[in-house]
């Protein structure tokens, strides 16, 4: 997926929050599961419990460090079938997940299309029904053109939308629909400002090495009355003591945008550190997520200081996500 296309990352941004966009996302990993064995294999695995859905939905999931409870990646898991998943790490994962679960790496077998925005399912609605009318996080097979598919209702935008896996052979032809429609082409640039002004995180940003569920807000995501799962033990010890920090959402004045790793500053001192910073191209201001200590005053309006390599800034605290699906959709 480049960075951008034609109109670049700002236009391809504000198409998706107006009207809808297509991207190419098919290095994300999958990895089947498949027997009697799997749904135990990842109920063990996985921070989330699979007894809150069931067979034709999808569940975001996270992979823990047994020792810490940090996040070894996050995951959204399909569940295709009563005894198939299809689990989707990050692209940089894949073999991380893949020993923990087993199953078959199955990445290069198929190619993954999202199309995200608020009218994305009523333009590809004549050439992709059956992927425009899953539900939102539904799983559903169908065929196209010859090719057995699967599409999910889930994204990375904040916006509605679905995501196809269509085998690789059939993948360009596919893409071609798609855009045809006027479904606007998105690349990497955009994606990234999408899912930050959305408030999603990134794996490498708000989760990762030393950065738990609890820490980044996500408690939800931990089915506590499900039994033993790998970092368990962990995550319950710091739920017990209470975390150190947590992670805000942060507006800047002006164009300037906050940087990854700047400083957040209270009263003098160094209290976290910036996890993502950009532009928002639906604001035009500055948007930011950091994990601070938890006893910071962190209530929305509350102002904080930004200091990167020596420059400083004003930052106040805001309430997340920084915009909302479909308040910026264009008339049907």
């Amino acid at each position: 997926m480049p960075l951008a296309y034609g109109p670049g990352t700002i236009a391809e941004h504000r198409a998706c929050r107006h009207d809808a966009v297509a991207f190419d996302v098919s290095h994300l990993g999958t990895v089947r599961v498949a027997g009697p064995g799997a749904h135990d294999r990842l109920q063990a695995a996985f921070t989330n419990d699979l007894a809150k859905v069931g067979p034709g939905r999808a569940q975001y999931t996270h992979l823990l460090d047994e020792s810490d409870a940090s996040v070894l990646d996050d995951i959204i898991v399909w569940w295709v079938d009563t005894d198939v998943f299809d689990v989707m790490p990050n692209a940089s994962n894949t073999d991380r997940v893949l020993a923990a679960i087993g199953g078959e790496d199955t990445t290069a077998t198929r190619a993954v299309i999202a199309v995200q925005g608020p009218h994305a399912r009523a333009r590809v609605s004549s050439v992709l029904p059956e992927a425009a009318a899953v539900p939102r996080f539904g799983v559903e097979r169908f065929a196209w053109r010859g090719a057995v598919c699967v599409a999910a209702g889930t994204g990375y935008t904040g916006e509605d939308g679905f995501e196809v896996a269509v085998p690789s052979g059939a993948a360009a032809e596919l893409w071609e629909a798609v855009t045809g429609t006027g479904v606007v082409p998105a690349g990497l640039g955009a994606r990234d400002t999408l899912r930050l002004e959305a408030a999603l995180p990134l794996h490498g940003h708000e989760l990762g090495p030393g950065i738990t569920p609890l820490q980044a807000g996500l408690g939800w995501v931990v089915g506590w009355e499900k039994g033993d799962f790998r970092g368990r033990a962990a995550l319950a010890a710091e739920r017990d003591r209470g975390v150190a920090r947590r992670l805000v959402g942060l507006t800047t004045e002006g164009r300037q945008p906050p940087r990854q790793g700047a400083d957040v500053v209270a009263d003098g001192s160094v209290v976290g550190t910036v996890t993502s910073g950009n532009f928002s191209p639906m604001l035009e201001h500055g948007i930011a997520l950091a994990l601070v200590d938890s006893t910071v005053d962190a209530t929305p309006g509350r102002v904080l200081g930004l200091d990167h390599r020596g420059r400083s800034r004003e930052a106040a605290v805001t309430s997340t996500p920084f915009v909302t699906a479909g308040e910026w959709a264009d008339p049907a």
